[in-house]
């Protein structure tokens, strides 16, 4: 357990948390009643001789609980040295982070105060109200290779970077704003299959009239929802291209690259973020730890906001 100045210089220093003080004070009003509410209802749930609250308490309260959880996020930092730091076990750290981690997944994107984004259908509805543009992008996330003899070993190998990874979708608006971060899948599908599977042409097709720029993993998405997906021209000629034709193919493909280059912004400050560096864990957390740093990503961005931009 961490000292009281401890923790307040912790809470202070951004460079640490990664967070403001301001969104580490909202995290703890907002996620802390559920925690504890989570928490009376496994205890209530387990067959007991004493009451609910007797025996040993809580060595780790939720405040530093979350400390940990957005250190290890932010650093990349192992259980065994933040057990150290606070002064529990290890174990105890894994726990906490396997508690607060899902908790803060599930807060989603947040766009203002008190306005948050937590699917592809609320994302196109709130683009649709203001007229604005969404940019998409998948990125991907290098993790541990399974082991020998498992089943779809090879489904994890990216056939773009020849390594073991999973894949999530990004949705940013023009800003380079964090609207949206897909739970992971296995690197070897494609970008347009996952945005298929995610239910992208379906969402576009029901909602709004909106334009989304996308690079040329989905082209083929335009004509599925109605020109609403942009991707970068098609080249008419393969081979023998006339130089005014190499002329204009390349000044629009450098139109669209910069209007849809935000995203890549966006998926840089998420990167920033050790654990979306490369992820060492459990192959099976990664949607809960994208989702999470992309909520805690964006609550940041929107309190840090200049009060004429917020809505």
């Amino acid at each position: 357990m961490v000292g009281i100045r401890t923790r307040a210089a912790v809470i202070r220093s951004q460079q640490i948390t990664g967070l403001s003080s301001e969104v580490i004070a909202e995290l703890v009003a907002g996620v802390g009643p559920l925690w504890h509410e989570r928490h009376q209802a496994a205890l209530a749930s387990r067959p007991r001789r004493r009451a609910v609250g007797a025996g040993a308490k809580h060595k780790l309260v939720f405040v530093d609980r979350l400390l940990a959880t957005l250190i290890h996020l932010r650093h990349g930092v192992t259980h065994d040295v933040l057990a150290c730091w606070f002064g529990v076990n290890r174990s105890t750290i894994t726990r906490a982070i396997g508690e607060v981690r899902p908790l803060l997944a599930q807060r989603g994107c947040t766009i203002a105060p008190g306005l948050r984004l937590r699917t592809l259908a609320e994302v196109v509805d709130h683009l649709g109200e203001n007229q604005k543009t969404g940019i998409i992008d998948g990125t991907e996330i290098r993790v541990r290779r399974p082991a020998a003899g498992r089943k779809d070993r090879d489904k994890f190998i990216s056939g773009k970077n020849k390594q073991n990874a999973v894949k999530s979708m990004v949705f940013t608006d023009k800003d380079g704003r964090l609207l949206y971060c897909s739970p992971a899948e296995p690197a070897s599908c494609a970008d347009i299959t996952h945005a298929r599977k995610l239910g992208l042409v379906r969402v576009l097709a029901d909602g709004p009239a909106v334009e989304i720029l996308a690079d040329a993993g989905y082209q083929g998405l335009g004509a599925q929802t109605g020109g609403r997906v942009i991707t970068p021209p098609h080249r008419k000629f393969k081979k023998n291209a006339p130089d005014w034709y190499e002329e204009i193919h390349e000044q629009r493909r450098k139109a669209h690259s910069s209007r849809r280059i935000r995203v890549e912004h966006g998926i840089a400050h998420l990167k920033n973020w050790r654990a979306l560096a490369r992820h060492h864990g459990r192959r099976e957390h990664m949607s809960d730890i994208i989702q999470a740093v992309a909520a805690l990503l964006s609550h940041q961005q929107a309190v840090t906001l200049v009060p004429d931009e917020r809505v």
